[in-house]
């Protein structure tokens, strides 16, 4: 017997070659339809050429940013504390991508219409190579509302934080082109009640907007602390207040922000999550004492439609991965895309994936258009309606797309694996379910034209389906009893992100995908798993219009 023939004992085949190589955005029919139903067309050449990037080296980036994980460097070798992150070149590689496409800025600096809508599809297509870096990058996006609140810092901090420059290095921020924002907000005993903070802030000289205050505290969460400034909280004289704390003093010193240690998490690995002590670190006050959470929420409501688009990244790409996978393998004697249960669990992830991503760009579509009033409404009210639903049905999403492709989508050389890990933070960063949902009952109580502006939305889609007709009736009992509205709110929200879902299609979408939701998603006996349509559904189409245009 040949030794040869020994050695080699099978041949690989009924594997299909990887979803790579690519261009993310000319073979993502979806994201096009909705991308140009927005208003978004004319950053089409721009998203084309940073797809490119997107589907060929920077998938093979995120990859290597995800194995080589960041590391805490907390002296120099000559003593000198710098409290340093290092990362994979990889992970700067793709940092300096999306900074210069326009990640963080391009909403900020162009005043054509839709750009929101351009900006959020970079956003969604930069998370389908890397998620974990999609932190930094919306922060520094989203910092932009709540330092333009005190006029002198912003004059000196904004040009640099739109620059479209990425410098990388731990040098103070007033010696670089570009910067990059993070936040530190939770403490131990708050968590998501902010109010309970203990960090404290005392005036340096002047008092008052716009002046040095000394800050002393402990954050149990710094995200990305190998930004430039931080959007901090702290008490002065007991009015919760809101800092822009730099990593180097105005002098050239290293600020005492001292970074106690990484956080080891689940996912979101390529980003660098810290603990932190402020040992009368340096920062602005932005705007009034007392004023803190009125500032820094102008941050949390990009920061939640970030995790809207990031979760909704997570689904198409995992739908993506599922639909090409099967497409391409053999399973119990024909295509296993051709198999009945198949094509109905691959047909509703995809009808999942663009349910997300259309009420995504609608938000982006309304932040566009801010200066008329349901717009602005429809913003303050649904965001919390996306991000509460969106990010939690991306875990069990994630998870069905890796079932599909099986034992290979559950090891770490597959990007599925990633995906799932990932999917839990942004139901948690943020703000979790019971926060969005108190959020939303406060918003609605306080401010009753955001309700009629999100009723408005939804009564648009009436009279096409029975099914949709007759849950908003019962979601307007709902409402009604306020004795119970809190309780239920978990209910409440549901109805209300499914009917959002379900209007958003009717009106500005495909009518194969409308229809197909409604009767899925809306029906008086609808499942909760994946793969439970009904055979009226033409889930074939629905496929074809997910599968990637490779």
């Amino acid at each position: 017997m040949n030794n040869n023939s020994l050695a080699d004992t099978h041949s690989v085949f009924n594997q299909p070659k990887p979803l790579a190589n690519y261009n993310a955005f000319s073979a993502d029919e979806v994201l096009q339809y909705w991308l140009t139903r927005f208003g978004g067309s004319w950053g089409a050449p721009m998203l084309c050429n940073f797809g490119e990037g997107i589907g060929g080296s920077l998938l093979e980036a995120g990859f290597l940013a995800n194995k080589h994980l960041p590391e805490f460097v907390s002296h120099s070798r000559f003593g000198e504390r710098i409290d340093q992150v290092d990362y994979h070149p990889a992970y700067h590689q793709l940092m300096r991508h999306a900074v210069q496409s326009g990640h963080c800025a391009l909403p900020w600096l162009e005043s054509k219409s839709g750009a929101h809508v351009v900006r959020g599809a970079l956003a969604f297509l930069h998370s389908h190579a890397d998620p974990g870096s999609g932190c930094p990058l919306t922060m520094t996006f989203a910092s932009v509302p709540a330092i333009a609140v005190q006029k002198e810092v912003a004059d000196r901090w904004l040009p640099k934080i739109l620059s479209r420059h990425y410098d990388e290095s731990n040098k103070p921020w007033y010696e670089k082109q570009g910067v990059t924002i993070g936040m530190a907000m939770t403490e131990k005993q708050g968590g998501s009640d902010v109010r309970a903070n203990t960090t404290y802030a005392t005036p340096v000289a002047a008092i008052g907007p716009g002046q040095l205050y000394e800050i002393v505290g402990h954050k149990w969460f710094c995200s990305a602390p190998m930004c430039d400034g931080f959007l901090v909280l702290a008490q002065v004289e007991r009015q919760l207040s809101c800092f822009l704390v730099p990593r180097w003093r105005e002098d050239g010193s290293k600020n005492p922000m001292h970074i106690q240690r990484l956080k080891n998490k689940l996912g979101n690995q390529s980003n660098a999550s810290s603990e932190v002590e402020f040992r009368g670190a340096h920062g602005w006050l932005l705007g009034e004492p007392g004023r803190g959470i009125a500032t820094i929420i102008q941050m949390v409501a990009l920061t939640r439609y970030d995790c809207m688009l990031g979760s909704s990244a997570l689904m198409a790409q995992a739908a993506k991965e599922a639909i090409w996978h099967t497409h391409e393998r053999q399973a119990f004697g024909k295509g296993l895309h051709q198999q009945p249960l198949m094509r109905n669990v691959l047909a509703d992830l995809a009808i999942e994936a663009e349910a997300a991503l259309a009420i995504s760009m609608r938000i982006a579509n309304a932040l566009d258009n801010q200066d008329d009033h349901h717009h602005r409404a429809l913003v303050r009210s649904a965001t919390a309606i996306g991000k509460y639903w969106i990010c939690k049905r991306a875990v069990q999403h994630t998870y069905e797309a890796m079932e599909c492709v099986g034992g290979v989508g559950y090891v770490n050389d597959n990007v599925l694996s990633r995906l799932y890990k990932e999917a839990p933070v942004n139901a948690i960063w943020e703000g979790s379910g019971n926060v969005q949902c108190l959020d939303l009952l406060r918003v609605l109580n306080k401010e009753p034209d955001t309700l009629k502006a999100l009723l408005r939305e939804l009564e648009q889609a009436k009279g096409q389906y029975a099914q949709f007709d007759e849950r908003l009736e019962q979601l307007q009992v709902q409402l009604g009893d306020k004795g119970a509205i809190e309780i239920h709110a978990r209910q409440i929200m549901e109805s209300l992100a499914l009917l959002w879902q379900g209007a958003t299609l009717l009106i500005y979408g495909d009518p194969l995908i409308a229809d197909a939701f409604v009767r899925s998603r809306l029906a008086p006996q609808s499942h909760h798993q994946y793969g439970t349509l009904n055979e009226n559904i033409d889930m074939q189409a629905i496929i074809k219009r997910f599968m990637p245009k490779c």
